[in-house]
């Protein structure tokens, strides 16, 4: 008897300690990151951790590890390139320290505003971190440098050691486990950034069961990024990876591992139509690349019937 009584105090100890679920009307709508909710989440799954393994110092050892890194959304702080890796002949990886074991704690999708200086110009752009959120001492980015591009001046002058300047967090989309039944990422070079950490962040969480049909649009087969991280990825049971190439002449002349799985030509409307028709459960799109890119894929999602609320354009 008394040993139920203490299994009975004991639960009712771990009920106090359960993080308090917010009410609709504490939230305020306005896609805040992290949002309340966002918090709540984060906290209940500390909570159920500590709780399955009869821990309660958890709770507070996993507040105090969680440590983010200070960025501001009015000032730019300082980070320090620790590598530079080129990926094609005009992108580049970058990675940026942050001290100690700090995270960058970005919400899936979220991107920061880099300062430059050209010629006593200054310029701002915006960049996604394709690094996971719980990734520590450091972030890192895709950068595409254009010919004519001022900020590409700035970025091809960048070595080890140098400091840039970054302020954020922006955007970002307000992903939760098992949201959606399937994810249709659309990608157009570059805009594969954001759709990275959001994929990793359901690979990673065992109990996230949503299907993920990665389409990655490239002009050459050479020019695709990050192809082992990718491939990777496409060994979890609930991923696909589609790739679309607009210039290169002939399936025959890509690896075998990549002919089945790639396009020649460009994302029509056709093939949009084909690609949702054989998601796996009922999708929801996400976009992101150039301005005319995601314009035509907007209507293209259009013409196979998702409605504006089955789409999110970054």
């Amino acid at each position: 008897m008394m040993e139920e009584e203490k299994e009975e105090e004991e639960e009712e100890a771990w009920l106090q300690l359960r993080p308090t679920e917010p009410l609709p009307a504490q939230c305020c709508g306005g896609g805040c990151k992290p949002c309340v909710f966002d918090t709540y989440y984060q906290e209940l799954t500390w909570w159920e951790k500590a709780r399955a393994k009869k821990d309660k110092s958890l709770l507070w050892r996993k507040k105090e590890e969680h440590r983010v890194s200070e960025l501001s959304l009015e000032t730019f702080q300082a980070f320090s390139i620790s590598a530079v890796e080129p990926l094609t002949n005009d992108t580049c990886q970058i990675r940026f320290e942050l001290p100690g074991n700090e995270q960058l704690g970005l919400s899936p999708g979220q991107h920061l505003i880099l300062r430059g200086t050209v010629d006593g110009l200054e310029i701002q752009r915006a960049y996604t971190p394709i690094s996971h959120r719980n990734s520590e001492g450091y972030f890192e980015v895709l950068i595409k440098c254009y010919e004519t591009g001022l900020m590409s001046q700035y970025v091809k002058s960048w070595k080890v050691g140098d400091t840039a300047f970054w302020r954020g967090p922006f955007g970002g989309f307000p992903y939760r486990p098992n949201q959606y039944g399937e994810l249709l990422m659309l990608a157009a070079g570059t805009g594969l950034a954001p759709m990275l950490p959001i994929l990793k962040e359901i690979t990673d969480n065992e109990e996230d069961e949503t299907f993920v049909t990665l389409v990655g649009c490239f002009k050459t087969f050479k020019g695709i990024y990050l192809k082992p991280f990718l491939q990777d990825q496409a060994r979890y049971w609930n991923v696909r990876t589609f790739f679309v190439l607009s210039q290169e002449a002939s399936l025959d002349e890509l690896p075998w591992s990549y002919q089945e799985k790639t396009h020649l030509g460009r994302l029509s409307q056709a093939l949009v139509q084909e690609l949702v028709s054989s998601c796996r459960r009922k999708p929801f799109a996400l976009v992101c690349g150039p301005s005319e890119f995601v314009r035509d894929m907007a209507l293209c999602l259009q013409a196979t019937g998702l409605t504006k609320e089955s789409y999110f354009l970054f």
